[in-house]
């Protein structure tokens, strides 16, 4: 009797779970499984199973060009972002949790650019690159600097600091062009605010007697920080450096935005270009193999930061 008892609950569990599994199943497991045998195929226009060509399309990539472009610009909008983003959203953080009036509002002022579409955000920063009329020229003539072409400079930005110096400046050290730069300060802008409030909340949750005693000791703000905040803040940090990183190695929305189907060779990210061969060479199969390398690589970059990261996190 216990038993039956005991399949009927099990069952009336299953139940209410089947709906979100077949959900996830179809929209989430299955093309994950799909794209990968897609990824050993060769397609037509009739059959996306057309011809089997084993791995390919993973060794075209080894000599295409446009993916280690691509590679290399997703590299400098990761390296870029996350350490500004996470920065930055801490010293907001510590401004707004040291007492100052409004913290609420100020929180939702930092985080309405993060609720905001991607194509209201790209219209205004549009206009602030705008190379003739743009706000940040306007800035730029008025400190007595050359206006830019943002979105649409190839050059280097260390390059183009060192020019303006009169400086002479290696060419593999370019560094990200001006157009990537310019991408990189909208997304630092616009993901600052989810990060400040993920920053707040970690610490809100420090105990304030922690201070109180490091203060009776003589520590000051500096030791403070060091000793209490930091390591107690580890573990939002740790968050904050594994989503920001896999979110970065996944930006579309910005470029696709701003650039439309006219992105340059300097701002093509890997996403982007799998989405030019999915989409508009229909090069199904080479688009499939180019998501799992980019899969292999966030699940690596994951597995490195959890390793060398991860053990250094404070739970305590």
């Amino acid at each position: 009797m216990s038993w039956l008892r005991w399949r009927r609950h099990d069952l009336g569990a299953w139940g209410y779970v089947l709906p979100a599994v077949v959900v996830l199943g179809l929209f989430q497991v299955l093309p994950i499984f799909y794209s990968l045998a897609l990824s050993g195929f060769e397609q037509s226009a009739e059959n996306l199973f057309n011809e089997f060509v084993r791995a390919r399309h993973y060794q075209t990539m080894l000599d295409d060009p446009y993916f280690w472009a691509s590679m290399r610009n997703t590299a400098w909008f990761v390296l870029g972002t996350v350490p500004l983003s996470i920065v930055l959203a801490l010293m907001v953080a510590l401004a707004l949790n040291a007492g100052v009036r409004g913290t609420g509002f100020y929180r939702t002022v930092y985080f309405l650019p993060v609720v905001t579409s991607a194509a209201a955000v790209s219209l205004v920063w549009k206009w602030v690159y705008h190379p003739q009329r743009g706000l940040l020229n306007g800035l730029m003539n008025w400190l007595g600097l050359p206006s830019q072409t943002w979105l649409q400079e190839p050059t280097g930005i260390f390059t183009l600091v060192a020019s303006h110096f009169g400086l002479g400046w290696p060419a593999w050290a370019a560094g990200p062009s001006l157009a990537m730069t310019s991408i990189i300060l909208m997304s630092v802008w616009q993901r600052l605010g989810y990060n400040v409030v993920i920053f707040l909340a970690g610490l809100q949750n420090i105990p304030q007697e922690l201070y109180e005693a490091a203060k009776i000791d003589g520590a000051g703000p500096l030791a403070r920080f060091w000793n209490i905040t930091w390591p107690l803040l580890s573990p939002t940090t740790y968050f904050i450096l594994i989503m920001s990183t896999i979110s970065s190695f996944q930006v579309f929305n910005q470029i696709f935005m701003l650039y439309g189907h006219n992105v340059t060779d300097s701002t093509r990210v890997i996403v982007y270009y799998l989405y030019e061969k999915g989409f508009h060479t229909f090069q199904i199969g080479y688009a499939s193999a180019l998501a799992y390398v980019l899969f292999l690589i966030v699940m690596g970059l994951t597995l490195l930061q959890r390793k060398f990261v991860g053990g250094r996190v404070h739970y305590g």
